[in-house]
């Protein structure tokens, strides 16, 4: 009985045992190994193996320790690797045990609610097994080896099967858990034998033979390469195929949905200054959205908001199911406090757990926070391989290697037919606010929906902090169909009418600045109001209300509506103060009718007395525009 599902190896590494190599040189977390010669010449190295050093100094107890490490560069019979742990104590001549295998991930029922490290390692694994403070050099399996899982089959005996083809699910919490076929198998291949029964990940649940007469064990678990796109191989087989993202992701913020909507497989970021709220942003958008897994990657970020996010959630009701909302989450926690090497693979790995997900026909949403230190680890890295630096000391190669995550995202018809999708969500922690720095404009030129925080706003207690006249979406045009059909004719026209309200009161608000309310005309000033009135009652939301929190897109259409009705219609007001006063009694209906439970009877009542109070003041057109 095999262990493990056959795991991804390159297609020049051998599956029989590697001689060891040894390393010849250490520079920080950085070591240069060289290949053990055999009869046949030197050994070989491959980009993105996983090697194994053995330090000569053992560690407490006698313990030969062995830290994991990834192949970078390779140069003849040598190559240089990064470890994913302290140095500390690896000198030259230590041996190194070659995997012959890429960086991967395990893929299974069980991922569902872990807390893994960037490596895959579950933390909660690891406190148990060696305490809380974490010995070098140790890891353990990603998925549960003793858990059952009731398996049943969708394949029989003599079925030809590819490569994502579906051979039977489990019930993993709340959802159906694909069993597919290897990803890694080439042509069409034959099912020899399946059982249905209770079963571990690691024991056997069909065979399978191949198109070149080989038999290969199918379990619950198989192993894909992180860097590697786990849909590229079956889009080249024409098995699953890529669709054009045509509809919103619902996040229940105004704000988004309304004005900077992101499509469901879209990508997006929201660069800010510290303590702008991008964390806050990140936590409510992903408890909120209308998604089946949610796949958090904490990379570099500080341990505090990690141990927040890992405390809470499992507390918190998730709105869609009812159940906690770790049931659908995983969390990949590389905190500032970790190897820096590691925080680099840990996008990979969330990507990776991602992919597969969203080939059961899910829909999936990733969280990164933050890509800045992603990039800053890359920097760290490419300096140390003395590589020539771009902008900033960043690598070269920064631009495609952001471009290279993003768009690993996208909408997805998978080999049976189910459309799953990857909305990928990066947030950017440019030092002191400034968006023209590098990892900034490489991700500005990627994504199609940008929501700027601005630490002004944040300061005013506005929330959520995205700057209106700074943000933008690409996918705003791009779905005004879905939004024609499914809310009204004339939908984002309505919307861009309201961003260029936003934008004409701004500059009355600065020529107030400096002129004061006496320096500006009396229809002036109401377009300042009501850009205001927008800006309070409609970006904003109280995220420590409960039903203002979350906004459903039926309800946002009736709000928007009469939001719109409010700030286009022409006022007939004799003075600024009368002006003034009729907005603010308005602003603090609309405010109570946001707190009000939808369609209540306290909701109607609020709606009446806005009504009133808006016929109160005739339509008359202003002097000014006579």
């Amino acid at each position: 009985m095999a262990k493990k599902a056959a795991a991804a190896k390159p297609n020049n590494i051998t599956a029989k045992t590697l001689p060891l190599a040894r390393v010849v040189s250490v520079q920080d977390d950085i070591v240069t190994i060289e290949a053990a010669r055999t009869v046949d010449g030197p050994g070989l190295l491959v980009k993105n193996e996983v090697i194994y050093i053995l330090p000569k100094r053992l560690g407490a107890g006698g313990r030969q320790e062995r830290l994991k490490a990834e192949i970078l560069r390779v140069r003849g019979n040598r190559a240089d690797a990064q470890v994913y742990e302290s140095t500390k104590g690896v000198g030259i001549g230590d041996e190194v045990e070659q995997s012959g295998q890429l960086l991967s991930v395990q893929l299974g029922p069980g991922l569902l609610g872990q807390v893994y490290d960037g490596l895959q390692n579950p933390l909660e694994g690891l406190a148990q097994a060696h305490g809380t403070f974490l010995p070098r050099g140790v890891e353990i399996e990603a998925l549960d080896q003793k858990q059952k899982w009731s398996f049943t089959a969708h394949a029989k005996a003599t079925d030809t099967v590819r490569a994502g083809d579906v051979l039977g699910s489990v019930a993993e919490r709340h959802l159906t858990h694909k069993i597919m076929a290897p990803f890694d198998i080439e042509g069409e291949a034959r099912v020899i034998w399946i059982q249905e029964g209770n079963f571990n990940i690691s024991e056997p649940v069909a065979e399978i033979e191949t198109r070149d007469k080989q038999r290969r064990i199918v379990s619950l678990q198989q192993a894909w390469p992180v860097r590697r796109p786990l849909p590229l191989t079956l889009m080249r087989a024409g098995v699953s195929e890529r669709l054009y993202p045509d509809e919103p992701l619902i996040t229940t913020l105004r704000l988004i949905d309304t004005f900077f909507p992101i499509a469901r497989g879209g990508v997006a970021c929201i660069p800010g200054p510290f303590g702008a709220g991008k964390t806050v942003l990140q936590n409510l958008i992903s408890r909120y959205s209308d998604v089946d897994v949610v796949v958090i990657v904490a990379c570099g970020e500080r341990a505090g908001e990690v141990v927040e996010t890992i405390k809470e959630f499992p507390n918190l009701s998730d709105p869609k199911t009812g159940g906690s909302l770790m049931d659908r989450t995983v969390i990949i926690c590389n905190t500032s406090s970790m190897p820096v090497a590691a925080r680099e693979a840990s996008i990979y790995t969330g990507i990776t757990l991602s992919e597969y997900y969203r080939q059961m026909g899910l829909d999936v949403l990733l969280l990164a926070d933050s890509t800045s230190r992603w990039a800053q680890a890359m920097r760290e890295t490419s300096g140390r391989l003395e590589e020539i630096p771009g902008e900033e000391a960043f690598p070269a190669y920064l631009d495609s290697s952001i471009k290279g995550v993003y768009e690993r995202a996208g909408v997805m018809r998978t080999n049976d037919g189910s459309v799953g999708s990857l909305t990928m969500i990066g947030t950017v922690s440019p030092a002191g606010g400034n968006f023209e720095e590098p990892v900034t404009q490489s991700t500005l030129a990627t994504v199609k929906t940008f929501l700027g925080l601005s630490a002004d706003r944040a300061y005013k207690r506005f929330y959520p902090s995205v700057d209106p006249l700074l943000s933008w979406s690409r996918y705003l045009e791009q779905l005004s169909s879905w939004y024609e059909q499914n809310l009204r004719p004339g939908w984002s026209a309505r919307v861009n009418e309201m961003i260029e309200l936003l934008n004409r009161g701004s500059s009355v608000y600065q020529m107030m600045q400096v002129t004061g309310e006496e320096g500006i005309t009396l229809n002036d000033f109401v377009t300042y109001q009501k850009a205001t009135l927008l800006d309070m009652v409609y970006l904003q939301q109280d995220a420590y209300d409960p039903v203002d929190v979350s906004t459903p897109i039926v309800r946002q259409q009736t709000a928007f509506d009469l939001v719109y009705h409010l700030v286009t219609r022409d006022y007939a007001f004799s003075d600024k103060a009368g002006a003034q006063d009729h907005f603010t009694r308005m602003t603090g209906l609309m405010k109570n009718l946001n707190y009000a439970v939808f369609n209540s009877a306290g909701y109607k009542d609020l709606i009446k007395q806005i009504e009133t109070l808006d016929q109160s003041v005739s339509e008359i057109i202003l002097p000014e525009k006579a």
